[in-house]
């Protein structure tokens, strides 16, 4: 007989029930075949005091294991491993081997290759750059909690658990409006607005809606990445334009249209991803004029608005759209912390309507009860308080940034003070190189990153995208310090050479 008592064993310090803790070891047994077919379990009564737990509990784990089909019930005879199982024709395997078969699949799958890869588990004492995030730190996470909480705790809650629209809750629609309508001088109702997870969920219906095999987008010579890839997983072909102190050169895009038809146009107009700067009016005048005449989607990337320095940001171009050319996207998540999955789709009702079908195949609907709760956040005024609060502190970490890295780090370093967002666009002397920097950085534990990102048109402009936002005033004397150690080792490997 199988020895139950010695061979099961319970954790009466879970969460998990006996019952289901007794069903689970009997069904790996069984898988194992330890317990073959036709095998006779020992009555309740029996097991319970074999096992010293309540017969109630040998009873619901037999019922368990009826309901799954593991084993059957004869009357007047007792029950019994399903005898119609199935060997499960497995190889027993040595643990060294272990570890190997789990990178392996048992079955064919579409690679993407596009898509670059996680970023590794980061280490502790070390310091990484970012290329511009906010400080999850200053999260007014008791504002947004007691607002969830007394949202959670209303009586028509329910209605907001189940299944819901797939545009997005109406409520934080509706109060989007009057805030963007009132805040980017937009002209747009209800029916034009998408709530997303993200400003990247709106790249990337935009992109599934637009772009096709070979259909051409317009990008920067230097763009976000993350855009790139998503455009290229659509198998669009890339054509990429010079940007100089003023933007995107929009008449190379002109020049362009009149040689190619163009789909789209994806432009981060306050400020560029990643050089940070801002696209002139002029500019914006004349790209909108362009998609009118030759008929091309603007993707608006608008993740940076809120965050200006030296004076009132310049309005969206979707604020002068008149032709319906604009899909303009943005998102809370840069605001108030990347972990809220709160963004937003704006463009003409058609478009948006498409885009929340394609949305409900990938995402059924988003989190209502978040939803509401940053609609009570931006219609209560806290929204603003926030950005007003995070907007002198960010400045100040700016100013004490951009301070530091003149003085202690000129030498290697070029750059100019951002009039507004979260980072620095950095040019390393031609002296030096990234990848030299990125392996002598970490003796002193501090972590570039992906550097090469940055420059996926292959320019060989020698900058990275250096955030200042994330960190306080410590960390970021901390960080020039280690900065400037790499760089001083750097040189006196060069002088001994």
């Amino acid at each position: 007989m199988f020895p139950y008592k010695t061979s099961i064993q319970f954790d009466r310090n879970s969460n998990q029930a006996l019952y289901l803790q007794l069903s689970n070891q009997i069904i790996q047994f069984i898988k194992n075949q330890t317990l073959a077919p036709t095998t006779k379990l020992p009555g309740s009564r029996t097991l319970a005091a074999q096992l010293n737990v309540h017969r109630k509990t040998i009873v619901a784990c037999y019922e368990d294991l009826l309901l799954q089909g593991w084993v059957e019930s004869i009357p007047k005879k007792g029950t019994f491993v399903h005898r119609n199982l199935p060997v499960l024709n497995q190889q027993k395997l040595d643990d060294d081997v272990l570890s190997d078969l789990k990178m392996n699949t048992g079955f064919s799958f579409y690679k993407n290759n596009i898509s670059p890869k996680n970023l590794p588990k980061r280490k502790e004492d070390f310091m990484y750059l970012d290329d511009g995030v906010s400080d999850a730190r200053l999260t007014p996470m008791d504002e947004i909690a007691r607002t969830y909480r007394r949202i959670s705790s209303k009586k028509n809650v329910f209605e907001h658990l189940s299944y819901g629209s797939t545009y997005g809750n109406d409520t934080l629609r509706e109060v989007l409006v009057a805030y963007l309508n009132a805040t980017r001088g937009l002209h747009i109702s209800k029916e034009n607005v998408l709530i997303t997870r993200g400003s990247q969920m709106g790249i990337w219906l935009s992109s599934q809606l637009l772009l096709q095999k070979d259909d051409v987008v317009v990008v920067g010579n230097t763009n976000y990445l993350s855009a790139d890839i998503t455009f290229l997983n659509q198998q669009a072909t890339l054509e990429r334009v010079l940007v100089d102190e003023n933007g995107m050169q929009t008449d190379a895009i002109e020049k362009l249209c009149k040689r190619k038809q163009i789909k789209a146009v994806y432009v981060t107009s306050h400020h560029h991803h990643p050089t940070t700067v801002t696209l002139s009016a002029k500019r914006r005048i004349h790209l909108l004029n362009l998609a009118k005449h030759y008929n091309f989607a603007i993707i608006e990337d608008d993740y940076d608005y809120d965050f200006n320095y030296n004076h009132a940001p310049i309005l969206p171009l979707a604020s002068h759209d008149t032709n319906g050319n604009v899909i303009y996207i943005g998102s809370v998540c840069k605001t108030v912390a990347p972990v809220f999955r709160i963004g937003y789709l704006i463009a003409s009702k058609e478009f948006v309507d498409e885009a929340s079908k394609l949305r409900g195949i990938v995402d059924r609907q988003g989190d209502a009860l978040l939803e509401l709760t940053f609609a009570d956040f931006i219609k209560s005024g806290d929204l603003d308080r926030h950005i007003r609060k995070v907007m002198k502190i960010y400045q100040q970490r700016r100013n004490l940034f951009c301070k530091l890295l003149k003085d202690e780090l000129a030498s290697c370093i070029e750059f100019d003070t951002p009039i507004g967002g979260m980072a620095v666009w950095a040019k390393l002397n031609s002296n030096y190189s990234w990848a030299t920097v990125a392996i002598v950085a970490k003796k002193y534990n501090l972590e570039i990153g992906n550097w090469q990102r940055y420059d996926s048109a292959k320019l060989g402009h020698n900058c990275i995208r250096i955030g200042f936002a994330s960190y306080n005033e410590a960390e970021i004397q901390e960080l020039i310090r280690r900065f400037k150690k790499t760089m001083e080792e750097i040189n006196t490997k060069e002088q001994l050479s």
